[in-house]
Protein backbone atom coordinates (compact mmCIF):
# COMPACT_ATOMS: atom_id res chain seq x y z
CA UNK A 1 0.00 0.00 0.00
CA UNK A 2 1.27 3.39 -0.87
CA UNK A 3 0.48 6.17 1.49
CA UNK A 4 3.29 7.17 3.83
CA UNK A 5 3.97 10.02 1.63
CA UNK A 6 0.58 11.34 2.22
CA UNK A 7 1.68 14.07 4.96
CA UNK A 8 3.60 16.11 2.11
CA UNK A 9 0.89 14.85 -0.61
CA UNK A 10 -0.12 18.01 -2.23
CA UNK A 11 3.31 20.24 -1.99
CA UNK A 12 5.03 17.08 -3.69
CA UNK A 13 1.43 16.97 -6.42
CA UNK A 14 1.89 20.99 -7.23
CA UNK A 15 5.46 20.04 -8.12
CA UNK A 16 4.53 16.88 -10.19
CA UNK A 17 1.83 19.31 -12.36
CA UNK A 18 5.47 20.56 -13.98
CA UNK A 19 6.02 16.64 -15.33
CA UNK A 20 2.97 16.37 -16.93
CA UNK A 21 4.49 16.76 -20.40
CA UNK A 22 7.14 13.93 -19.24
CA UNK A 23 4.09 11.59 -17.67
CA UNK A 24 2.49 11.48 -20.72
CA UNK A 25 4.96 10.12 -22.35
CA UNK A 26 5.84 6.90 -19.98
CA UNK A 27 3.81 3.59 -20.80
CA UNK A 28 3.52 3.15 -16.68
CA UNK A 29 1.46 6.65 -15.91
CA UNK A 30 -1.14 5.90 -18.98
CA UNK A 31 -4.65 4.74 -18.57
CA UNK A 32 -5.78 1.36 -20.10
CA UNK A 33 -9.12 1.51 -21.62
CA UNK A 34 -11.22 -0.66 -19.30
CA UNK A 35 -10.51 -3.08 -15.80
CA UNK A 36 -10.29 -6.02 -16.53
CA UNK A 37 -13.61 -8.30 -15.83
CA UNK A 38 -13.81 -9.96 -12.51
CA UNK A 39 -17.18 -11.63 -12.52
CA UNK A 40 -16.59 -14.92 -14.13
CA UNK A 41 -18.37 -18.37 -13.35
CA UNK A 42 -15.78 -20.01 -12.29
CA UNK A 43 -11.96 -19.16 -10.95
CA UNK A 44 -10.19 -20.92 -13.45
CA UNK A 45 -11.96 -18.67 -16.39
CA UNK A 46 -11.04 -15.82 -14.08
CA UNK A 47 -7.30 -16.60 -13.86
CA UNK A 48 -7.59 -16.99 -17.92
CA UNK A 49 -9.21 -13.70 -18.46
CA UNK A 50 -7.15 -11.55 -16.08
CA UNK A 51 -3.68 -12.93 -17.78
CA UNK A 52 -5.23 -12.19 -21.10
CA UNK A 53 -6.09 -8.66 -20.08
CA UNK A 54 -3.06 -8.35 -18.36
CA UNK A 55 -0.95 -9.43 -21.62
CA UNK A 56 -2.41 -6.56 -23.44
CA UNK A 57 -2.56 -3.82 -21.08
CA UNK A 58 0.28 -4.23 -18.42
CA UNK A 59 3.73 -2.46 -18.85
CA UNK A 60 5.75 -5.10 -18.04
CA UNK A 61 9.92 -4.76 -16.21
CA UNK A 62 11.69 -7.26 -17.58
CA UNK A 63 12.07 -10.13 -20.48
CA UNK A 64 10.14 -12.60 -18.16
CA UNK A 65 6.80 -12.07 -18.57
CA UNK A 66 6.00 -15.21 -17.02
CA UNK A 67 7.64 -14.44 -13.95
CA UNK A 68 5.66 -10.88 -14.03
CA UNK A 69 2.46 -12.78 -14.48
CA UNK A 70 2.50 -15.00 -11.95
CA UNK A 71 3.08 -12.56 -9.32
CA UNK A 72 0.27 -10.25 -10.56
CA UNK A 73 -2.47 -13.23 -11.59
CA UNK A 74 -4.52 -14.13 -8.87
CA UNK A 75 -3.81 -17.43 -7.67
CA UNK A 76 -5.24 -20.92 -6.06
CA UNK A 77 -3.39 -23.24 -3.47
CA UNK A 78 -4.84 -26.52 -3.43
CA UNK A 79 -3.80 -28.38 -0.20
CA UNK A 80 -2.07 -31.91 -0.26
CA UNK A 81 -3.81 -32.52 2.75
CA UNK A 82 -7.43 -30.83 2.58
CA UNK A 83 -9.30 -30.00 5.69
CA UNK A 84 -12.60 -28.89 3.90
CA UNK A 85 -12.37 -24.88 5.05
CA UNK A 86 -11.18 -22.29 2.78
CA UNK A 87 -9.17 -18.72 2.64
CA UNK A 88 -10.20 -15.63 0.46
CA UNK A 89 -7.05 -13.22 0.24
CA UNK A 90 -7.31 -10.06 -0.54
CA UNK A 91 -4.32 -7.62 -1.06
CA UNK A 92 -3.44 -4.01 -0.72
CA UNK A 93 -3.57 -0.72 -2.44
CA UNK A 94 -0.85 -0.75 -4.86
CA UNK A 95 0.43 -4.40 -4.29
CA UNK A 96 -0.58 -7.68 -6.12
CA UNK A 97 -0.99 -11.07 -5.13
CA UNK A 98 2.10 -11.48 -4.45
CA UNK A 99 2.04 -9.92 -1.38
CA UNK A 100 0.46 -13.10 0.05
CA UNK A 101 2.67 -15.60 -1.53
CA UNK A 102 4.18 -16.89 1.68
CA UNK A 103 0.98 -16.27 3.88
CA UNK A 104 -1.00 -18.44 1.82
CA UNK A 105 1.19 -21.28 0.98
CA UNK A 106 1.17 -21.66 4.58
CA UNK A 107 -2.15 -21.53 5.16
CA UNK A 108 -2.34 -24.40 2.07
CA UNK A 109 0.23 -26.69 4.07
CA UNK A 110 -2.38 -26.59 7.47
CA UNK A 111 -5.08 -28.12 4.85
CA UNK A 112 -6.85 -24.98 3.65
CA UNK A 113 -8.11 -24.09 -0.15
CA UNK A 114 -6.51 -20.46 -0.65
CA UNK A 115 -7.33 -18.07 -3.26
CA UNK A 116 -6.28 -14.16 -3.75
CA UNK A 117 -8.10 -11.82 -6.16
CA UNK A 118 -6.34 -9.17 -8.44
CA UNK A 119 -8.29 -5.62 -7.33
CA UNK A 120 -8.92 -4.05 -10.13
CA UNK A 121 -6.59 -1.65 -11.47
CA UNK A 122 -3.90 -3.19 -9.98
CA UNK A 123 -1.20 -5.31 -11.82
CA UNK A 124 -0.84 -3.68 -15.24
CA UNK A 125 0.19 -0.07 -14.80
CA UNK A 126 0.51 2.54 -12.50
CA UNK A 127 -2.15 4.32 -14.71
CA UNK A 128 -4.62 2.39 -14.54
CA UNK A 129 -5.33 2.86 -10.69
CA UNK A 130 -7.13 6.02 -11.92
CA UNK A 131 -9.91 3.38 -13.22
CA UNK A 132 -11.58 1.37 -10.57
CA UNK A 133 -14.05 2.64 -7.88
CA UNK A 134 -14.50 1.65 -4.22
CA UNK A 135 -17.60 -0.59 -5.63
CA UNK A 136 -15.47 -2.78 -8.08
CA UNK A 137 -13.15 -3.67 -5.54
CA UNK A 138 -16.22 -4.61 -3.25
CA UNK A 139 -17.67 -6.18 -6.03
CA UNK A 140 -14.92 -8.60 -7.03
CA UNK A 141 -13.91 -9.49 -3.27
CA UNK A 142 -17.72 -10.37 -3.16
CA UNK A 143 -18.17 -12.21 -6.03
CA UNK A 144 -15.37 -14.00 -5.04
CA UNK A 145 -16.38 -15.16 -1.52
CA UNK A 146 -19.64 -16.34 -3.61
CA UNK A 147 -17.67 -18.60 -5.70
CA UNK A 148 -15.92 -20.19 -2.53
CA UNK A 149 -17.90 -20.79 -0.55
CA UNK A 150 -19.65 -23.55 -2.37
CA UNK A 151 -16.26 -25.27 -2.07
CA UNK A 152 -15.51 -25.18 1.56
CA UNK A 153 -17.07 -26.09 4.76
CA UNK A 154 -15.76 -22.93 6.56
CA UNK A 155 -14.72 -19.60 4.89
CA UNK A 156 -12.14 -17.00 6.17
CA UNK A 157 -11.14 -13.52 4.92
CA UNK A 158 -7.48 -12.30 5.09
CA UNK A 159 -6.55 -9.09 3.77
CA UNK A 160 -3.77 -6.77 3.88
CA UNK A 161 -4.00 -2.64 4.29
CA UNK A 162 -6.81 -1.27 2.14
CA UNK A 163 -7.93 -5.00 1.19
CA UNK A 164 -8.26 -5.48 5.40
CA UNK A 165 -10.70 -2.82 4.66
CA UNK A 166 -12.63 -4.36 2.22
CA UNK A 167 -12.90 -8.01 4.39
CA UNK A 168 -14.02 -6.65 7.37
CA UNK A 169 -16.96 -5.04 5.79
CA UNK A 170 -17.81 -7.84 4.17
CA UNK A 171 -17.62 -9.69 7.58
CA UNK A 172 -19.77 -7.64 9.10
CA UNK A 173 -22.21 -8.10 6.75
CA UNK A 174 -22.15 -11.45 6.34
CA UNK A 175 -22.44 -13.87 9.73
CA UNK A 176 -21.50 -16.95 7.42
CA UNK A 177 -17.96 -15.81 7.10
CA UNK A 178 -15.61 -17.89 9.74
CA UNK A 179 -13.34 -15.50 11.10
CA UNK A 180 -10.63 -12.31 10.08
CA UNK A 181 -7.04 -12.57 8.62
CA UNK A 182 -6.20 -8.72 8.91
CA UNK A 183 -2.37 -7.77 7.94
CA UNK A 184 -1.64 -4.18 8.87
CA UNK A 185 -5.35 -3.13 9.08
CA UNK A 186 -5.75 0.47 6.98
CA UNK A 187 -9.00 1.17 9.02
CA UNK A 188 -7.05 4.90 9.54
CA UNK A 189 -4.75 6.45 7.53
CA UNK A 190 -1.94 8.17 10.06
CA UNK A 191 -2.32 11.43 8.42
CA UNK A 192 -5.56 13.01 7.65
CA UNK A 193 -4.69 14.18 4.83
CA UNK A 194 -6.11 11.55 2.96
CA UNK A 195 -9.56 12.48 3.30
CA UNK A 196 -8.82 15.42 0.68
CA UNK A 197 -7.87 12.87 -1.73
CA UNK A 198 -11.31 13.00 -4.16
CA UNK A 199 -11.37 16.56 -4.12
CA UNK A 200 -7.27 17.13 -5.15
CA UNK A 201 -7.79 14.36 -7.85
CA UNK A 202 -9.88 16.99 -9.52
CA UNK A 203 -7.11 18.91 -9.90
CA UNK A 204 -4.08 17.01 -9.51
CA UNK A 205 -3.39 13.52 -11.32
CA UNK A 206 -0.92 12.16 -9.68
CA UNK A 207 -0.28 11.76 -5.49
CA UNK A 208 3.21 10.55 -6.07
CA UNK A 209 5.40 9.28 -9.39
CA UNK A 210 8.43 7.13 -9.08
CA UNK A 211 10.03 4.77 -11.65
CA UNK A 212 8.18 1.95 -12.08
CA UNK A 213 10.94 -0.46 -11.33
CA UNK A 214 8.73 -3.59 -9.03
CA UNK A 215 7.13 -6.31 -10.63
CA UNK A 216 5.08 -7.31 -8.05
CA UNK A 217 3.70 -3.62 -7.13
CA UNK A 218 3.35 0.18 -7.89
CA UNK A 219 6.12 2.58 -7.09
CA UNK A 220 3.65 5.78 -8.11
CA UNK A 221 -0.57 6.68 -7.09
CA UNK A 222 -3.13 8.50 -8.74
CA UNK A 223 -4.45 10.84 -6.40
CA UNK A 224 -7.85 8.60 -8.06
CA UNK A 225 -6.29 5.77 -6.21
CA UNK A 226 -5.82 7.68 -2.56
CA UNK A 227 -9.57 8.71 -2.67
CA UNK A 228 -10.98 5.49 -3.69
CA UNK A 229 -9.20 4.08 -0.59
CA UNK A 230 -10.16 6.69 1.41
CA UNK A 231 -13.55 5.44 0.19
CA UNK A 232 -12.67 1.88 1.94
CA UNK A 233 -12.20 3.81 5.32
CA UNK A 234 -15.44 5.70 5.47
CA UNK A 235 -16.85 2.47 5.03
CA UNK A 236 -15.38 0.00 6.74
CA UNK A 237 -15.40 2.71 9.76
CA UNK A 238 -19.37 3.45 9.25
CA UNK A 239 -19.65 -0.86 9.39
CA UNK A 240 -17.46 -0.99 13.04
CA UNK A 241 -19.35 1.85 14.54
CA UNK A 242 -21.02 0.39 17.82
CA UNK A 243 -20.94 -2.96 16.84
CA UNK A 244 -18.80 -5.73 18.01
CA UNK A 245 -17.70 -8.58 16.06
CA UNK A 246 -17.46 -12.12 17.62
CA UNK A 247 -15.72 -14.33 15.42
CA UNK A 248 -12.20 -15.27 15.89
CA UNK A 249 -9.99 -12.63 14.45
CA UNK A 250 -6.00 -12.90 13.92
CA UNK A 251 -4.40 -9.12 13.23
CA UNK A 252 -1.06 -8.63 12.78
CA UNK A 253 0.38 -4.63 13.46
CA UNK A 254 4.18 -3.08 12.99
CA UNK A 255 4.79 -0.44 15.80
CA UNK A 256 6.63 1.77 13.25
CA UNK A 257 3.86 1.90 11.05
CA UNK A 258 4.36 5.17 9.18
CA UNK A 259 1.17 4.41 6.77
CA UNK A 260 -1.87 3.60 9.03
CA UNK A 261 -2.77 4.91 12.33
CA UNK A 262 -2.25 1.82 14.34
CA UNK A 263 -4.28 3.09 17.57
CA UNK A 264 -7.59 2.85 15.44
CA UNK A 265 -7.24 -1.02 15.12
CA UNK A 266 -5.97 -1.56 18.70
CA UNK A 267 -9.02 -0.07 19.85
CA UNK A 268 -11.38 -1.85 17.44
CA UNK A 269 -9.19 -5.63 18.58
CA UNK A 270 -9.69 -4.72 22.40
CA UNK A 271 -13.73 -3.32 22.70
CA UNK A 272 -15.26 -4.53 19.28
CA UNK A 273 -13.66 -7.63 18.18
CA UNK A 274 -14.28 -10.04 21.41
CA UNK A 275 -14.04 -13.71 20.40
CA UNK A 276 -11.85 -15.55 23.36
CA UNK A 277 -9.28 -16.76 21.08
CA UNK A 278 -8.34 -13.50 18.93
CA UNK A 279 -5.09 -12.86 18.62
CA UNK A 280 -3.14 -9.55 17.98
CA UNK A 281 0.48 -9.70 16.80
CA UNK A 282 2.57 -6.36 17.78
CA UNK A 283 6.04 -5.88 16.08
CA UNK A 284 7.77 -3.30 18.27
CA UNK A 285 8.42 -2.34 21.90
CA UNK A 286 5.52 -0.88 23.44
CA UNK A 287 3.94 -3.13 25.72
CA UNK A 288 0.42 -2.50 24.53
CA UNK A 289 -0.83 -4.41 28.15
CA UNK A 290 -4.00 -5.78 26.64
CA UNK A 291 -5.17 -9.50 26.85
CA UNK A 292 -4.23 -11.78 23.91
CA UNK A 293 -1.47 -9.84 22.70
CA UNK A 294 2.17 -11.06 21.61
CA UNK A 295 4.46 -8.50 21.11
CA UNK A 296 7.96 -9.20 19.43
CA UNK A 297 10.91 -7.10 19.70
CA UNK A 298 12.37 -5.01 16.66
CA UNK A 299 15.52 -3.81 17.85
CA UNK A 300 17.61 -5.97 15.91
CA UNK A 301 21.03 -5.18 15.50
CA UNK A 302 21.91 -8.57 14.78
CA UNK A 303 19.58 -8.23 11.40
CA UNK A 304 20.13 -4.63 10.40
CA UNK A 305 16.74 -3.91 11.74
CA UNK A 306 16.02 -0.96 13.24
CA UNK A 307 12.13 -1.17 13.19
CA UNK A 308 9.11 -2.74 11.51
CA UNK A 309 7.00 -1.43 8.62
CA UNK A 310 3.79 -1.24 6.90
CA UNK A 311 4.41 -4.23 4.31
CA UNK A 312 6.97 -6.16 6.67
CA UNK A 313 4.26 -8.47 7.88
CA UNK A 314 3.70 -10.84 5.56
CA UNK A 315 7.11 -12.41 3.90
CA UNK A 316 9.11 -14.78 5.12
CA UNK A 317 12.58 -14.16 5.84
CA UNK A 318 12.89 -16.67 3.03
CA UNK A 319 11.46 -15.09 0.58
CA UNK A 320 13.37 -14.94 -2.81
CA UNK A 321 12.40 -11.12 -3.72
CA UNK A 322 11.74 -9.61 -0.22
CA UNK A 323 13.26 -11.65 2.26
CA UNK A 324 16.36 -11.59 4.81
CA UNK A 325 18.71 -11.82 1.00
CA UNK A 326 15.99 -10.72 -1.26
CA UNK A 327 16.62 -9.64 -4.36
CA UNK A 328 14.17 -6.47 -3.86
CA UNK A 329 15.76 -3.74 -1.43
CA UNK A 330 13.92 -0.21 -1.24
CA UNK A 331 15.82 2.27 -1.10
CA UNK A 332 13.33 5.21 -1.45
CA UNK A 333 12.07 4.97 1.68
CA UNK A 334 11.64 8.58 2.41
CA UNK A 335 15.40 9.64 2.93
CA UNK A 336 17.91 12.27 1.03
CA UNK A 337 18.95 11.32 -2.50
CA UNK A 338 22.43 10.54 -1.04
CA UNK A 339 21.10 8.21 1.00
CA UNK A 340 19.14 6.56 -1.30
CA UNK A 341 22.08 6.13 -3.77
CA UNK A 342 24.28 5.11 -0.70
CA UNK A 343 21.46 2.02 -0.31
CA UNK A 344 21.79 1.16 -3.75
CA UNK A 345 25.34 1.23 -3.80
CA UNK A 346 24.57 -1.33 -0.88
CA UNK A 347 26.54 0.94 1.66
CA UNK A 348 26.19 -1.15 5.12
CA UNK A 349 22.34 -0.82 4.66
CA UNK A 350 19.99 -1.01 7.51
CA UNK A 351 15.99 -1.97 7.59
CA UNK A 352 12.66 0.34 8.65
CA UNK A 353 9.80 1.61 8.12
CA UNK A 354 9.45 4.15 5.61
CA UNK A 355 10.48 7.96 6.70
CA UNK A 356 12.74 6.73 9.59
CA UNK A 357 15.84 8.65 10.12
CA UNK A 358 18.87 7.17 12.30
CA UNK A 359 21.90 9.63 12.73
CA UNK A 360 24.96 7.62 10.76
CA UNK A 361 22.72 4.84 9.09
CA UNK A 362 21.42 4.46 5.06
CA UNK A 363 18.00 2.70 5.56
CA UNK A 364 15.67 0.45 3.32
CA UNK A 365 12.22 -0.13 3.40
CA UNK A 366 12.41 -3.67 5.93
CA UNK A 367 10.08 -6.04 3.60
CA UNK A 368 10.21 -8.74 5.30
CA UNK A 369 9.03 -10.38 9.19
CA UNK A 370 12.19 -12.08 11.21
CA UNK A 371 9.06 -13.57 13.52
CA UNK A 372 7.02 -14.95 10.54
CA UNK A 373 7.18 -18.70 11.45
CA UNK A 374 6.25 -17.78 15.05
CA UNK A 375 3.49 -15.54 13.97
CA UNK A 376 2.27 -18.61 11.37
CA UNK A 377 1.86 -20.48 14.51
CA UNK A 378 -0.33 -17.79 16.36
CA UNK A 379 -2.52 -17.21 13.30
CA UNK A 380 -2.70 -21.33 13.14
CA UNK A 381 -4.36 -20.98 16.83
CA UNK A 382 -6.92 -18.46 16.18
CA UNK A 383 -7.70 -20.59 12.89
CA UNK A 384 -7.84 -23.97 14.61
CA UNK A 385 -10.28 -22.49 17.83
CA UNK A 386 -12.83 -23.02 15.59
CA UNK A 387 -12.23 -26.43 14.36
Amino acid sequence: MILPFFRHVFISSIVLLTACSQSNIDPNYQVSASLPSYSQQNFQQYIEETKQWLLDNRVFKSDDIEKELQANLPFELIPENPNGDAVLLVHGLGDSPYSFTDVAKHLASQGYLVRTVLLPGHGSKAGDLMLPTEEDWQMVVNHHIALLKPNSNKLWLGGYSTGANLVTSEALNDDSIEGLLLFSPAFKPESSVVKWANLASHVVTWADQDPETNYTRYNSLPMHGAAVYYDTVKTVQADLQDVTYNKPVFMMMSEGDSVIDTVFPINVFQKQFTNENNQLIWLGEDDLSIPNTTRFSMERPDLHIINGSHMGLLFSPDNVEYGAEGAIIICNNGQNKEQEQACEQGEDVWFSSYGWIKEGKTLARLTYNPYFQQSMEKLDRVMSSER
